[in-house]
C-alpha cells in the first residue's frame, strides 16, 4: 500500500552532531504543523549522532533516515536529503540549529497564499554554543519585485549569513537550480539562483534559532583546509579557486532559469561586469584553476 505523501518534507544532513542533535529534532517534531516527513541523513558519525537517529526514528514514523557507510561530505548530504524529498514544499535544517513551534505552520500559509513566491523564511535569532541569546539578525532578502534578474542582483548585494536557505522553499523551483556544490560559498550562489525561480517573503517574526559556535561550519572560514574537508572529503588538498568555481556555477544560472531570453542575457552580462571589475584577484587564482585542471 502507497504511503501518502506530505506537504512538505524537511531535511536534516547530520555529521557528529550529538552535542545539539537532540535539539534540533525535537524543534522539528513539536512543530504545530504536522503534515511533513523528517528526512535523517547520517554521513558516518563517528559519535552518537547515528544512536540519537534512529532512537528518534523507531518512535515517529514521519521519519525517514538513512545511514552512509562512509563520508562524503556536507555537500553530498544537502544535497541528497533534497534529493530523496517527496513533498511540493522543502526546508533544510542543519544538525545544531532549531525552529520555534509555529515556524513551519507560518512559512507553509504564507506560501499557500502566494504562488508566485518560491521561499518564505522567518526571522532569524543568533544563539551561542550554549542556546543563549546574542542577536536578532535581519537578512534583508524580502524580495517582492517581478524582474527575476533584479531579484538576483539584490541576493548578491545583500546576503551574508545565509540563514534564508533554512526557510521553506517549493521543491520544484528547487529541482530546476544547480543545487548546492562543493565549494565555500556555494549555498548563496544557489539562493541567487533560487531568486531566478520566483519571490522571497519574510515573515516578520524571529522563529529561527541559528546556533554559533566553534564546530559550526560559519566558524571554520579561517582554515580552509578544514572548511573544504567538511564540504567534500574527496577535494581535500586540492587548490581550491573559489572566484572561477563561483563564476562558473553562476554563468550556468540563465541557462536553467524558467526566463525570457533578454533576462537571460542581462543577467549574463551583469555575471561577466561583475567577474571584470575583479579581474586582477581571478588572475590571482587563474594557477590554482589551471592546476586542479591538469590533475582532472
Amino acid at each position: 500500500m502507497e504511503t501518502r505523501t506530505p506537504r512538505v518534507s524537511i531535511g536534516i544532513p547530520v555529521y557528529n552532531a550529538e552535542a545539539y542533535l537532540e535539539q534540533t529534532i525535537r524543534s522539528i517534531l513539536d512543530q504545530t504543523y504536522t503534515d511533513f516527513e523528517l528526512i535523517l541523513s547520517d554521513n558516518a558519525s563517528t559519535d552518537r549522532s547515528l544512536e540519537i537517529c534512529r532512537a528518534f526514528a523507531g518512535r515517529d514514523p514521519r521519519i525517514r533516515l538513512t545511514a552512509h557507510p562512509v563520508n562524503r561530505g556536507a555537500q553530498f548530504n544537502f544535497r541528497y536529503v533534497f534529493q530523496t524529498a517527496r513533498a511540493p514544499y522543502f526546508r533544510w535544517c542543519a544538525s545544531d540549529d532549531y525552529f520555534a513551534p509555529e515556524s513551519l505552520e507560518a512559512c507553509v500559509a504564507t506560501l499557500d497564499v502566494h504562488p508566485d513566491a518560491v521561499l518564505c523564511y522567518p526571522g532569524t535569532i543568533l544563539v551561542d554554543g550554549e542556546g543563549r541569546f546574542l542577536r536578532e539578525y535581519d537578512d534583508d532578502l524580502d524580495l517582492r519585485m517581478d524582474d527575476p534578474v533584479e531579484r538576483y542582483r539584490q541576493v548578491v548585494a545583500r546576503i551574508v549569513l545565509v540563514n534564508v536557505i533554512y526557510g521553506l522553499m517549493r521543491s520544484d523551483a528547487v529541482r530546476r537550480t544547480g543545487l548546492i556544490s562543493h565549494f565555500f560559498g556555494a549555498d548563496q550562489v544557489f539562493v541567487a539562483e533560487l531568486a531566478l525561480q520566483g519571490r522571497f517573503l519574510a515573515i516578520d517574526r524571529p522563529l529561527f534559532y541559528r546556533r554559533m559556535h566553534e564546530a559550526a561550519s560559519s566558524s571554520m572560514h579561517a582554515d580552509p583546509e578544514r572548511l573544504q574537508t567538511y564540504l567534500d572529503p574527496k577535494r581535500a588538498g586540492r587548490p581550491n579557486p573559489l572566484l572561477w568555481y563561483t563564476l562558473f556555477e553562476r554563468l550556468k544560472a540563465p541557462l536553467r532559469a524558467p526566463i525570457a531570453l533578454a533576462d537571460r542575457l542581462r543577467l549574463a552580462k551583469f555575471v561577466l561586469r561583475a567577474a571584470i571589475m575583479r579581474r586582477d584577484e581571478y588572475a590571482a587564482q587563474l594557477p590554482a584553476l589551471l592546476g586542479r585542471r591538469s590533475r582532472a
